[in-house]
């Protein structure tokens, strides 16, 4: 499946979930990741991010795209992250 994850989190936590987010998906922009996954690294992903964001402060959106064949993307100005960033 594909999917987008956003994440608007604490300054004290920013730097733990955009580690954790770059071992999973591709880093396309400042908060902002994309990629293909499976269901079960999906579930753990999520799992991770729930210790490390506070609940009560912080949000994750992930929205599932379960193909990509009716979507596209388009970049207007510079191209921020991509494929060859993923750890």
């Amino acid at each position: 499946m594909f999917i987008i994850l956003v994440y608007d989190v604490g300054e004290k936590r920013v730097a733990k979930v955009l580690k954790k987010c770059r071992q999973y998906l591709y880093w396309v922009q400042n908060s902002v990741f994309e990629g293909e996954i499976t269901p079960a690294k999906l579930k753990m992903l999520k799992e991770e991010l729930k210790r490390i964001i506070d609940q009560t402060e912080d949000s994750v959106i992930i929205y599932n795209l379960r193909t990509t064949r009716y979507t596209s993307r388009e970049v207007i100005g510079l191209d921020k992250g991509g494929e060859e960033n993923i750890l």
